[in-house]
């Protein structure tokens, strides 16, 4: 029923497919022939890599009777030995998996996901998400929120990854390939992420059951450039030149409504076709092209101008019961929407600052700290001298210096510390920690050594 589909390389050279504990292998499409074969015990899915040889294969094996279910990385045909496999990550809590290779073929982003979630948070289940690479480094990804993962995916670059996840409104985090968190793009109505071909843009949209609004980015300065509302959409896809977005609704997903719109990534809607009432959209797809044929042009934030009539999506009005229709309005909300990192508020600040705006409210900081300082040393000459532990203390307590960055930095190392001193209490209690983890813990002494010259430099 599952996992029978045969799998070709990208060249077409090889394919492979599952058969009762191995996976064969045909080359140059001779199938009476078998070139090489993988057995391993129960295995139940593999996925080959992306792009020209060297080519590599991940393959699963569901755990059972208290074993773990685990990933192996082979390089083809070397798939004899004890250590055959270039990387092998094991772990509970899997019924099935997704295996996403990135484009050059150096990692493989696994989602583990059970059918039903024992603590009941969840109707859909419990997913994990996991980072293992061809050179033999695995982690688990630490995602900040709880709740299902919606999607994953990698940017052509093959460097970063984006993930949407947690209950509605969902989170969105770029990650490198350390798994440490680049970007987090905050909360919102989202279920899908799309990076554009070149992997400059990334699109973040909730379709299915959301409204189909999407959030365009430009990932080399994370800033949003448009916000579209694609309303019952059931396809997207970006056009191979990383400029124009294909949106649709086909049966036998929604059978009323069908059609598609092509827009420009800065939210104009160019070319809108609607199906007759009578008829039914069943597919829409972009014409392929190679890689390279389109080069990637520089990001613009004004909208292009289009033909197409602009539809103002309605204003849908909550419902109010009888009782209440006569009454004022109060504007109360489900659940806060948390804004991406660079517009949260800064402490004291309704609205994000400007680049200028920080630089003089930092000059302004300083100045008044002098000030201060000059005060302290009249006040100090007239005052009798404290004792030398009080005034130590005092340099430790008042670690806000006239400078934000500086205290930033002090913030984020004080977290990072509390994060390891976490994790050596987990090891104590004998839990067994991730590579990622260790060399966390590993880092303790040079964050304490960076923070005491931070705090002396205060």
């Amino acid at each position: 029923m599952q996992n029978w589909c045969p799998s070709w390389s990208e060249d077409e050279t090889i394919c492979a497919r599952n058969v009762n504990n191995e996976v064969h292998f045909f080359e140059n499409n001779n199938f009476n022939t078998i070139a090489y074969k993988l057995h391993l015990q129960k295995i139940n899915d593999f996925v080959l890599s992306p792009g020209p040889q060297p080519y590599k294969v991940a393959v699963y094996v569901p755990g059972s009777k208290g074993a773990p279910s685990f990933v192996r990385l082979y390089q083809y045909p070397n798939f004899d030995g004890p250590h055959a496999a270039l990387a092998n990550k094991s772990f509970f809590k899997a019924d099935k998996v997704t295996m996403l290779w990135n484009k050059k073929a150096t990692a493989v982003l696994v989602i583990a996901s059970t059918d039903v979630d024992k603590t009941g948070a969840s109707y859909y289940g419990e997913q994990t998400l996991h980072y293992i690479a061809t050179n033999g480094e695995s982690a688990v990804v630490q995602l900040p929120k709880n709740g299902p993962i919606y999607d994953v995916v990698w940017n052509s670059s093959s460097t970063e990854f984006c993930a949407v996840y947690g209950f509605m409104p969902a989170k969105a985090t770029v990650f490198n390939l350390k798994c440490d968190p680049v970007f987090d793009f905050g909360t919102g109505p989202r279920n899908a992420a799309y990076y554009s071909p070149h992997g400059h843009i990334l699109v973040l949209a909730g379709f299915g059951n959301l409204r189909g609004q999407m959030e365009v980015w430009d990932v080399k300065n994370y800033k949003l450039i448009s916000k579209p509302v694609a309303s019952d959409s059931t396809y997207f896809a970006w056009c191979p030149d990383g400029e124009h977005i294909l949106t649709a609704t086909c049966a036998p997903r929604l059978r009323v409504n069908n059609g598609y719109k092509i827009w420009h990534y800065t939210g104009s809607v160019l070319h809108k076709y609607d199906v007759p009432s009578n008829a039914e959209l069943w597919q829409v797809s972009w014409q392929p092209f190679l890689d390279g044929v389109f080069p990637a042009k520089t990001i613009t934030y004004q909208a292009v101008p289009s033909d197409v009539p602009s539809e103002e999506p309605k204003a849908a009005t909550a419902y109010r019961p009888p009782a209440l229709r006569n009454k004022p309005i109060t504007n109360s909300k489900l659940h806060e929407e948390e804004p991406p990192q660079n517009m949260k508020p800064q402490p004291g600040n309704d609205k994000p600052l400007s680049k200028t705006a920080l630089k003089n409210q930092r000059k302004h900081e300083a100045k008044k700290a002098a000030k201060q300082e000059a005060r302290g040393e009249k006040s100090l000459d007239l005052a009798p001298t404290p004792a030398p532990q009080n005034s130590a203390r005092n340099t430790v307590s008042q670690s806000t210096s006239g400078d934000p960055e500086v205290d930033k930095k002090i913030k984020n190392l004080k977290k990072k510390l509390k994060a390891i001193e976490q994790l050596k209490e987990q090891a104590a209690t004998g839990k067994q920690l991730e590579k990622n983890q260790l060399e966390k813990i590993q880092k303790e002494k040079a964050l304490l050594q960076e923070l005491e010259d931070l705090e002396l430099g205060v």
